[in-house]
């Protein structure tokens, strides 16, 4: 019997998908795109307004067949790719493969793998978006043009392998441009006054400590130890009164559900996640896990948006969990947060959220793998507390008078956690500050005054989730083109992620001085914020997508015409190392590849030996104690250390080695870094050691 086809991306997807429309559908999967602009070749048609050239993948021939004859046979097709621009394209090259009626209802949409959203989607089809594929074939030869024109000019002056593109080249130039502000730093000398005080009247009274602020008439700011010795020795220590007392509320709001960008950001702040990696768990969890009792289910909805919309059930369900668990004035009344983070977002998408709030993390963990539960309770949590009612703060402002000089202390103590008691932010986590009960005419003791010396400091550099956050603020590129934009910059080595923040690289400066110089437009973040809005344009059909790209080609041609007339080679030098090859005797050099650095002979082509780059620590290995303990890196990115001369020496350790030895055992020690501080202790478990622990 002919059963009706359903049509998704992913086998995962397909498996959930089938649990749930029963035995009169089929559902399989696409494995993605398949159709594509050629590798090979740019694959548009420039002089015919630029047609795109589309191709079948190489590869995805036995899938284009399983498609079209399952597609024979079904009663009807439903294409249900992602709910996104890429998705609708999916969906618009399936329809043409399956020879499908351009005008057909054939398009369904899944915000969320549950049994009730499949069957409203399958109920409710539409026709082709064809404004959304619009926006992404724009989107597509854009970063077509750019990266097919540029790359080879990169290849051709600098060296193989390099690569620009709309989005990459700025991000990259943001990290160069935060070096140059960072090197171009000069800091400034500034002072501070800290007094502590306590209320004198009995000698376990808690000290507390006021901070200079000027006179009883303006702010005055410390520059130099000449103006605070001065002030210092005019204080009159015996002479500290309390001269007002505030007393005020503060309330904190809590956080709206998560956009892809904020859970990046704080996947990576909270668990240690980088962007591929919270993108990848994200979506197994949309695309459903095997919980105990239901079956497989999708747990969160779709992971890809910059809205912070709620529908109006996941909203009273929430108001009503909150009710039951901890009470009506935990509740915010049920209010759904619907802003957007930008201008014209793809607003069709709810903010992230748990599919059912009642399915309590806790009560599913056994169901799940260790960073799924992570990442879902962080879901579930933002979500839960997104719903709940402010958390207020009882806050209190001192002023005390040494005669003329002002000090301030402040303090302030939570009266009501409200959603602090689901979600708090690692680095807005605040503890209770409390201070004696002050009245104003109270004689203070003074028991020390303690100057310090500050330098005003350079801006940070990025890290993951700062770089997606500017990423985000200016416009520059969409939440599905964050991890992989991060992931080619450092593929190219154009930067480099050290202590989990970015580095330009010799080479990555190189080429963004080149594209500033020659393409400015390309790595101007306005520029590029500004194309994204247009794009945004076409999606909703204001902008006609041709207009877009047209637009932008005629001046790029010209700059692209200049730059490859007026760029000369440049020779990068290769780095020199002391490594001597052991096949011809020279020194060996550092290289880059598709994998990162490694060492070759400069003798090439007539010596053609490599060996690979080892980051020494310059620590003995603790077993063979003739190699070098080395830093590596997993096939999944975590660092751990091994020994020089492996695989003669299989020496392995996930903690950083240092040459000392256990005063106890003997064994050797390490470096164990947490989130509290780093410690030196014993490697050997069952000793305990512990450097300098109190």
């Amino acid at each position: 019997m002919a059963k009706n086809l359903v049509i998704v991306e992913s086998p995962a997807k397909a498996k959930t998908i089938g649990k749930f429309l029963g035995r009169n559908y089929k559902v399989i999967a696409s494995v993605g795109h398949i159709r594509d602009l050629p590798k090979s070749t740019l694959g548009i048609d420039i002089e015919n307004n630029y047609e795109p050239r589309y191709i079948n993948i190489r590869g995805k021939g036995p899938v284009i067949k399983d498609l079209k004859k399952e597609g024979k046979s079904a009663n009807k097709i439903y294409l249900a790719t992602d709910p996104d621009r890429e998705g609708e394209a999916i969906a618009w090259h399936l329809a043409h493969i399956l020879e499908i009626n351009p005008n057909e209802k054939t398009r369904v949409e899944f915000h969320e793998i549950t049994k009730d959203a499949i069957k409203k989607g399958i109920k409710n089809p539409r026709e082709l978006d064809y404004d959304l594929i619009d926006a992404q074939q724009a989107r597509r030869i854009l970063d077509r043009l750019v990266g097919y024109k540029i790359s080879p000019l990169l290849w051709k002056k600098i060296r193989k392998g390099l690569s620009a593109g709309r989005v990459q080249s700025v991000a990259c130039k943001l990290i160069c441009d935060r070096e140059d502000e960072i090197n171009a730093f000069n800091p400034e000398e500034y002072w501070s006054i800290k007094v502590l005080l306590n209320k004198g009247k009995d000698e376990f009274e808690a000290n507390f400590i006021g901070k200079y602020i000027g006179d009883k008439e303006e702010k005055i700011e410390l520059k130099n130890k000449e103006q605070v010795d001065e002030i210092i020795d005019s204080i009159n220590k015996d002479k500290f009164i309390v001269n007002e007392v505030k007393k005020g509320v503060r309330r904190r709001n809590p956080y709206a559900p998560y956009t892809t960008s904020t859970l990046q950001q704080d996947a990576s702040k909270k668990l240690g996640f980088n962007t591929k990696k919270t993108m990848s768990v994200a979506q197994t969890l949309y695309e459903g896990a095997d919980i105990k009792g239901e079956g497989t289910v999708g747990l969160i909805t779709y992971m890809r948006t910059d809205s912070t919309r709620i529908s109006n059930e996941a909203v009273s369900a929430a108001k009503s969990y909150i009710i039951d668990n901890f009470g009506k004035e935990y509740s915010n009344g049920g209010k759904d947060y619907n802003k957007k983070t930008k201008k014209d977002s793809q607003d069709a998408h709810e903010g992230i959220r748990p599919t059912s709030v009642f399915r309590n993390p806790k009560e599913i963990e056994s169901s799940l793998t260790k960073d799924q539960y992570r990442l879902y309770k962080l879901i579930w949590d933002r979500f839960v507390g997104s719903q709940m009612s402010q958390a207020k703060y009882e806050t209190l402002s001192v002023n005390i008078l040494s005669e003329e000089f002002l000090f301030r202390t402040t303090g302030s103590i939570l009266v009501f956690p409200g959603f602090l008691k689901v979600y708090t932010t690692i680095d807005e986590e605040e503890k209770d500050k409390k201070l004696p009960n002050l009245s104003e005419g109270d004689i203070l003791k003074f028991n020390d005054i303690m100057p310090k010396q500050h330098f005003t400091q350079p801006p940070p550099r990025y890290t993951e989730p700062s770089l997606i956050k500017i990423m985000e603020e200016l416009g520059i590129g969409r939440p599905s083109t964050y991890s992989p934009t991060i992931a080619t910059i450092l593929a190219r080595n154009y930067v480099e992620l050290d202590n989990k923040v970015f580095y330009p690289t010799e080479l990555g400066i190189l080429v963004n001085n080149l594209l500033e110089e020659y393409f400015s437009n390309i790595v101007n973040e306005e520029f590029t914020a500004e194309l994204e809005d247009k794009l945004d344009e076409v999606a909703d059909g204001d902008l006609e997508w041709r207009r877009v790209v047209d637009d932008f080609y005629l001046d790029f041609k010209d700059v692209l015409s200049k730059a490859e007339t007026e760029i000369a080679k440049i020779e990068i030098e290769d780095e020199v190392t002391d490594e001597i090859c052991d096949k011809c005797g020279r020194n060996m050099v550092i290289k880059s590849g598709r994998f990162g650095k490694f060492l070759a002979c400069p003798g090439y082509p007539e010596c053609k030996n490599t060996k690979p780059l080892l980051d020494k620590l310059d620590v003995k290995c603790p077993i063979c104690e003739t190699g070098e303990v080395v830093k590596k890196r997993s096939k999944k990115g975590r660092v751990f250390y091994g020994c020089s001369n492996y695989p003669d020496c299989t020496f392995v350790s996930w903690d950083e080695p240092v040459e000392e030895k256990c005063p106890n055992c003997k064994e050797y020690m390490v470096i164990k870094r947490s989130k509290k501080g780093d410690s030196i202790r014993c490697s050997n478990k069952e000793c305990g050691y512990i450097k300098n622990k109190k």
